[in-house]
């Protein structure tokens, strides 16, 4: 089996793929009456191509069996797609860069800690949502409108790349 690094996420590291969302990445201002500290433009939105909008959900995220076996990647051509943890548990993000496909030696793995999320460029191969340890619940942002925003890449069986078990001690 080939198994994935698996590197912490900061903002540099992540910085080929799209940004960080992540309180202290940026000098918050204080609003609401001096109650509130807001950390202003983490992400950057970008779903308008072909008269796409912007649309807010929440997915659900069930662990899989470890080891987490990568068999596909997904991009999104016409926006980004952002993540942000709901519950205070970790999560995997396999990335690679944009370009016409993706195999098993572009990716790049981050373990998200609770309180990072991610928001994925537009074209930027990606692993669907990765949960660890529990049920996890994400708030996503990401494109509805008009045209086909979903390319999906199966690799062959021997191609499979694998991520190591989790372990919850580990930080």
């Amino acid at each position: 089996m080939r198994f994935l690094k698996v590197q912490d996420l900061t903002a540099e590291a992540f910085k080929p793929f799209g940004d960080v969302i992540e309180a202290g990445t940026s000098d918050p201002v204080m609003i609401n009456e001096g109650t509130t500290e807001r950390y202003h433009n983490l992400a950057k939105v970008d779903v308008t191509t072909q008269g796409g909008v912007p649309l807010i959900n929440i997915f659900r995220g069930t662990p899989r069996t470890q080891p987490i076996e990568i068999r596909m990647m997904e991009n999104h051509p016409l926006g980004s797609q952002a993540f942000m943890p709901l519950s205070a548990r970790p999560y995997y993000v396999v990335v690679a860069k944009p370009g016409e496909t993706v195999g098993p030696d572009d990716l790049c793995c981050f373990l998200a800690q609770p309180g990072q999320g991610v928001s994925y460029a537009k074209n930027v191969w990606h692993h669907p949502l990765l949960a660890l340890e529990e049920v996890s619940d994400f708030l996503v942002m990401d494109r509805g409108g008009p045209g086909n925003n979903l390319i999906e890449v199966f690799f062959e069986d021997d191609d499979y790349v694998y991520l190591p078990e989790h372990n919850r001690d580990e930080k």
